[in-house]
């Protein structure tokens, strides 16, 4: 998560930063959750937590964000 490492304020739990990640990756959020072991809905309310930390309205800016 190279790309995660340099977000300064407001930081994001390690949690967050993975399923950042993945979301980015392009992965739906039930992809995610199989491979994290979570609920969907946890997972989308890990990226509704994501979203207002980083101040973007959803998964395309937040792949926009993190790609390199």
């Amino acid at each position: 998560m190279p790309a995660l490492a340099g977000l300064a304020a407001p930081a994001l739990t390690p949690r967050e930063r993975e399923i950042a990640a993945l979301a980015a990756q392009g992965l739906p959020s039930r992809a995610i959750a199989v491979r994290l072991g979570l609920s969907p809905r946890t997972v989308d309310n890990h990226l509704t937590s994501i979203y207002a930390k980083l101040g973007i309205p959803g998964r395309t800016d937040l792949a926009s964000i993190l790609s390199p």
